[in-house]
């Protein structure tokens, strides 16, 4: 099976913690240069000086803050004047706040459509050319498990995690002539910093103690257990590689089994 990104160039957001992070690391691994973007530049540092730096490898970053979609886009159009050739895009953004959906105002939705939805059309708008003319690409969301069943007390995320997973499924349609695959990656509780400011805020909520909280949310995973983000980072890997090259168009659970129905 060819797993090998050798020669590959990969830019991955939300590049500097938790899934994004690992994502990096992994298709460094696998000999793919790699392009970080994220908002924090000292974090962005400190991950460039753990991916491997093997031949032919040369990581950069940009750094971008995704609540500013024209700020990105002026940096992309910067960084690519010299870039000749692109193949993987990792969309991955961090998730609106917590609440209900009823209580979230217009600007919490703008907010978050413009993070998720015009970024990554900003992204793909600027790398999709390079993909055509290399002849391999492959666009890969990183979304969540209520594209499949909406999770309470995340109104605003299961509304935009939605809309993003039915543009990746149109623009699948789109771009699969020019040999171009789009895949989303929907984890379901990950060891990141997410899930514990999630753990935190239903903690003050019920009262109960965080202990508490991640028992009973590990008691409803049937593998007992959260995943950890390389678990998930090689997913997405899986899905960069050319061993994926027929399989576009998907929504792939990353979940422990938890997700109900097929």
């Amino acid at each position: 099976m060819n797993i090998s990104l050798i020669g590959k160039i990969a830019f991955v957001c939300g590049s500097t913690q938790g899934i994004g992070k690992a994502t990096a690391i992994e298709l460094a691994s696998l000999g793919a240069t790699v392009v970080l973007i994220a908002r924090n530049e000292e974090k962005l540092k400190e991950t460039m000086a753990l991916l491997d730096q093997k031949e032919g490898q040369k990581h950069q970053y940009i750094q971008a803050d995704f609540t500013q979609p024209e700020v990105l886009k002026s940096k992309l159009q910067y960084f690519l004047k010299d870039q000749t050739t692109a193949h993987i895009l990792v969309n991955n953004t961090g998730g609106p706040p917590a609440g209900l959906a009823i209580d979230a105002s217009s600007e919490h939705f703008k907010a978050a459509f413009e993070q998720h939805v015009i970024c990554n059309q900003v992204l793909v708008q600027a790398l999709v050319p390079l993909m055509k003319k290399s002849g391999y690409g492959r666009i890969i969301n990183v979304l969540s498990t209520s594209v499949k069943t909406p999770i309470p007390g995340l109104g605003v995320s299961n509304t935009i995690r939605a809309a993003v997973a039915n543009w990746a499924k149109t623009l699948s349609v789109e771009l699969g002539p020019f040999n171009i695959t789009v895949n989303n990656i929907l984890p379901g509780s990950t060891q990141t910093a997410r899930i514990e400011a999630l753990i935190e805020n239903k903690s003050k909520q019920t009262g109960k103690s965080k202990d508490q909280i991640r028992k009973e949310m590990e008691e409803e995973i049937p593998l007992k257990r959260f995943a950890q983000p390389e678990e998930t980072a090689a997913a997405i890997a899986f899905l960069a590689s050319p061993a994926a090259g027929y399989i576009s168009g998907i929504n792939l659970p990353v979940d422990g089994g938890k997700t109900p129905g097929l």
